[in-house]
């Protein structure tokens, strides 16, 4: 089972067709969560409803009551991606304040379950004084990032060409790495 949580970031309007659907056909069974703004995009434009058909799950954007079951299995993986800088600054302080960072906030730590996360921001976050800090207090915690210019080159604000593709591949062979047993 892969968590996939998603954030307001750009490139989320492609999760389905980049992330959901291709690990789906590697085998894996997928729930979606999205942040607030991820969800309102979403909705709009009628990809919820689509991610669900796919995944045969509902998405998930909020809480649930305490006497209502569970709408996912328990994840053997979270995906983040893509993670805005907003949410990458929140899951290395320990901020859930929504539905989607609080279950990856307790994933990440809890003990054993992979985390993967891609910053989807651009060069001037990741000039951002505490930007690095951020990255560290992530890495120390066990979360795989995938970012770099040979993964991810950053573009300034408004620089980015509109149907740059997340890469994709990349989250999902860390997904697999770090889900691999152990040689």
């Amino acid at each position: 089972m892969l968590g996939v949580v998603a954030s307001g970031a750009g490139g989320v309007e492609r999760l389905r067709t980049g992330l959901v659907a291709p690990a789906l056909e590697r085998g894996w069974r997928v729930a979606v969560t999205l942040t607030p703004t991820a969800g309102a995009w979403l909705r709009r434009t009628g990809e919820v409803q689509r991610l669900e058909e796919l995944t045969g799950l509902p998405v998930r954007g909020g809480p649930r009551f305490p006497d209502e079951a569970r709408p996912h299995p328990q994840p053997d993986c979270f995906v983040v991606a893509p993670a805005s800088a907003n949410t990458v600054a929140k899951l290395a302080l320990g901020i859930g304040d929504n539905q989607a960072l609080t279950q990856v906030c307790e994933a990440i730590g809890t003990v054993g379950l992979p985390v993967v996360v891609l910053p989807g921001v651009n060069a001037a976050h990741a000039r951002h004084p505490a930007w690095e800090g951020h990255l560290a207090a992530l890495r120390s915690a066990g979360v795989r990032l995938v970012h770099g210019p040979e993964v991810w080159p950053l573009e300034e604000p408004r620089a980015s060409v509109p149907a740059r593709e997340l890469p994709w591949a990349a989250v999902l062979a860390a997904v697999e790495q770090a889900t691999a047993p152990p040689a």
